[in-house]
């Protein structure tokens, strides 16, 4: 096939060309796409030296799919090109997700809906995206009615500056300096704070909102209770997330546990005699979403508990994307039990 990658000298860029030569998807061209300022670079991939060539309209000739990663104003200019040109998109931008004409897809969840497109498919958030992993196979047993999260963000969402940026600030501050930010909103080294997308109307950020729409969406559940409160913490790669999922009914915790340790893309750490449950640092550069410590809300009886993990700039986006290609080239590769609906009123 004649992949192209847009967006290919960023992080979740690099992540996707390491990718596609680790899983052996069948491409017979690569092109690499970014912005007249990028251009010019030589990436080495598979063997090869290649250069990165500017972002335009002949680019996309003879390209069957796009894995782009540049950015929502970009993918708003070019995904659309790309598709008139004959290529499926795979935007890992917010772009297109809450667009009704175009899938919103975590393969292991929903899976049949990447075959609704018309040109371009949508990568979720990453924060959504290792959410869903965990919650699908619990709704497809059980209604869900609520969930409430709280996520621990590492620098790795803001890019691979960020992620440089807490490596100097946190050098800053143990030689007794003065750290000050100009990726991030302030500085990330040995502290945290509240997540910097811009703030609604509501006092919700775009982030958190973010995980309401997105995860409605993919599971098909458009009246989902969702309440997220994201934060980001000094982690350079992987992010975490508490989860507070309410049910209809009771949901017996060792039934919760066998589902999810056998659930797709899941893997389940738990030792509750050493007090081990995931970390980042199990995760990064991982493809599964480790999750653990699952147990009853003390407060509700309808209502779970449980924390993950999972790499961001892998399953929650570059992995994702290369998942999604590969589903559309095999799709018996992938087939996802349907979310239990939600008697629950609207949100």
């Amino acid at each position: 096939m004649h992949v192209a990658v847009l967006g290919a000298t960023g992080a979740v860029g690099q992540e996707l060309l390491a990718l596609l030569a680790e899983r052996q998807f069948p491409v017979g061209r690569l092109t690499l796409l970014a912005s007249p300022r990028s251009a010019g670079q030589t990436l080495s991939w598979n063997g090869q030296t290649l250069t990165v060539e500017p972002v335009s309209p002949e680019a996309f000739a003879g390209v069957d799919v796009v894995l782009a990663s540049a950015g929502g104003s970009v993918s708003k200019q070019w995904a659309p090109v790309a598709a008139a040109a004959g290529a499926v998109v795979i935007d890992n931008s917010s772009a297109f997700r809450l667009d009704a004409e175009v899938p919103l897809v975590v393969p292991e969840v929903n899976p049949q809906d990447a075959f609704r497109h018309n040109g371009v498919i949508a990568n979720p958030n990453c924060t959504t995206i290792l959410m869903t992993l965990a919650l699908a196979p619990l709704a497809a047993r059980r209604p869900l009615r609520r969930v409430v999260v709280s996520t621990y963000q590492s620098a790795s969402g803001a890019g691979a500056r960020a992620m440089e940026e807490l490596r100097d600030l946190s050098r800053t501050v143990l030689e007794g300096g003065d750290p000050q930010s100009s990726v991030l909103p302030y500085s990330l080294a040995f502290n945290l704070f509240l997540h910097n997308s811009p703030l609604q109307d509501n006092a919700y950020c775009e982030e958190e909102l973010k995980m309401l729409h997105e995860t409605r969406k993919i599971m098909g559940l458009p009246q989902l209770r969702v309440s997220a409160t994201c934060v980001r913490v000094p982690v350079l790669r992987a992010h975490s997330e508490a989860l507070n999922i309410e049910f209809e009914e009771p949901f017996p915790v060792e039934e919760a546990r066998a589902l999810l340790a056998q659930a797709p893309g899941v893997e389940l750490i738990e030792d509750f005699a050493a007090n081990r449950f995931p970390m980042p640092t199990d995760v990064t550069g991982r493809d599964p979403v480790a999750v653990g410590r699952i147990r009853q809300d003390l407060s509700e009886p309808n209502a779970l508990e449980l924390w993950l993990c999972g790499d961001q700039i892998r399953k929650g986006a570059a992995l994702n994307a290369i998942q999604i290609a590969e589903l559309l080239l095999d799709p018996s590769a992938a087939l996802a039990p349907a979310p239990a609906c939600s008697s629950a009123g609207s949100a």
